[in-house]
């Protein structure tokens, strides 16, 4: 008995291996089973590329009759073609991901810079307004107080009430029955 290493546990050696995985890919191809599949890879034509690129009369030395031939050189033509359009699309795809990262960071920078500029521009306008309210606040206690120092009350009221002693409250906690204890 011969010893052949293996490969895996099916008991494969690497050659199998390999083999079984090229039949696999050229099965993909329609027309394509596993006995035509053998008989391209036994003619080296292993790959779907190199049965695209192979002609008809190359097909048929291989083993195939003209019409699987031609059906299984114009799947393997379309196959290699929809693979360039596939590669060609991921290209451009990858390419145009880069350019809009590279916007999209530049645009981050500019609105980073912007905010920051607009946020300093803000605070400042924040403190001008806080100390004019400020100013025009306190012209306007200093007016109301010396406004109603110089009106002072009289026996007679507004209303009509009688009585020179009529509080009038300031806030709630000032009236009568607030504080009720």
């Amino acid at each position: 008995m011969k010893c052949v290493p293996h490969y895996g546990e099916a008991g494969e050696t690497m050659a199998a291996k390999k083999s079984s995985s090229k039949i696999e890919a050229l099965t993909a191809l329609p027309g394509v089973g596993a006995a035509t599949a053998k008989k391209l890879v036994a003619a080296k034509l292993d790959s779907v590329s190199k049965v695209a690129g192979a002609g008809a009369k190359k097909l048929q030395d291989a083993g195939l009759s003209a019409a699987v031939a031609k059906k299984v050189g114009a799947a393997a033509k379309a196959a290699e073609k929809g693979k360039e359009v596939t590669k060609a699309a991921a290209t451009k795809a990858t390419s145009a991901a880069k350019a809009t990262a590279s916007k999209a960071k530049s645009t981050v920078k500019k609105t980073a810079a912007a905010s920051k500029k607009t946020a300093s521009k803000a605070k400042t306008a924040a403190k001008k307004t806080a100390s004019k309210a400020k100013s025009t606040a306190k012209s306007t206690a200093s007016k109301a107080t010396s406004a109603a120092k110089k009106t002072l009350p009289s026996k007679k009221s507004d209303d009509g009430r009688k009585g020179g002693t009529l509080k009038v409250p300031r806030n709630v906690r000032d009236m009568p029955w607030f504080n009720k204890k």
